[in-house]
C-alpha cells in the first residue's frame, strides 16, 4: 500500500524505464546499453520511491501513540506542555498519524529556514503546526521541515475527526515530527532514543 500522492512519483518512473527497457532490447540501438542502463536506473529510482511512499496497515497501541517512525529524540516539558520529538531518517515509514481521536481546529504553517532537523534550532524551520482537540484538552502535531526534507504535506484539514492512528499528513525525505501535550493530564512512556512506529508505539499515557 502506498501513501496518497505517491502515484506522481511512481508513474512517470515506471513508464520511463519500461519504455528505456523496450527501446534497449526491441530498439534500432540494439546491442548499444545506453537504454538498458537508463532503464536499470529508472527501476533502481522507482525501488527507493516504493519503499519511501510505503504506507503500511497500522493496529492502533494503547494509550497516546507516536505520531512518526523513527526515533525519540527529545522528551521535555515546556510549561504546561509535554513535547516529544521523533526524528525520521529516510528509511522510515513517512506517514504521519494521529496520536489521539481528535478534531482538527487548525491547520498552520509558519517558520523560515531549513536547518539539520536534530537541531535544537530547528525549531524555527518552515513547519506545518496541527491544533487538534481531544478526550484530553488541547494537543499539537508539529512536521518540521530539514536540509532535504522541505515538502510536508497534510491529507487533514480543519474540522475533519479522526481516530487515533488515522493518517494525517506526510513530510517527504526525512526529517521531524513533535507532539505536544497538556503535560498536567499526561506522562511519558517514551525516553530519548526510544525507536517508535507512527500510530502503534505508545508514548503518552493519561495520568491516574
Amino acid at each position: 500500500m502506498f501513501a496518497p500522492g505517491a502515484g506522481r512519483f511512481l508513474g512517470p518512473v515506471a513508464v520511463g524505464a519500461g519504455a528505456a527497457a523496450v527501446v534497449g532490447t526491441w530498439g534500432p540501438w540494439v546491442p548499444r546499453l545506453e537504454p538498458l542502463g537508463l532503464a536499470a536506473a529508472l527501476a533502481g529510482l522507482f525501488a527507493f520511491f516504493a519503499v519511501f511512499f510505503r504506507d503500511p496497515r497500522r493496529v492502533p497501541g494503547a494509550g497516546i501513540v507516536s505520531a512518526a517512525d523513527g526515533r525519540v529524540r527529545e522528551v521535555t516539558v515546556e510549561g504546561d506542555r509535554l513535547r516529544i520529538s521523533v526524528f525520521m531518517n529516510v528509511t522510515n515509514v513517512h506517514v504521519n498519524r494521529f496520536p489521539i481521536a481528535a478534531t482538527v481546529e487548525a491547520v498552520t504553517t509558519a517558520g523560515a529556514g531549513h536547518r539539520p532537523a536534530y537541531r535544537v534550532e530547528a525549531r524555527h524551520n518552515v513547519q506545518r503546526a496541527y491544533r487538534l482537540r481531544t478526550g484530553l484538552g488541547p494537543v499539537e502535531v508539529v512536521q518540521m521541515t530539514g536540509v532535504l526534507a522541505r515538502r510536508l504535506v497534510a491529507f487533514v484539514r480543519p474540522g475533519d475527526r479522526a481516530a487515533k492512528g488515522a493518517r494525517l499528513g506526510m513530510i517527504v525525505l526525512g526529517s521531524r515530527v513533535d507532539v505536544l501535550l497538556p503535560q498536567a493530564r499526561v506522562e511519558a512512556v517514551v525516553e530519548v532514543g526510544t525507536r517508535v512506529r507512527a500510530g502503534v508505539t505508545p508514548i503518552a499515557r493519561e495520568r491516574p
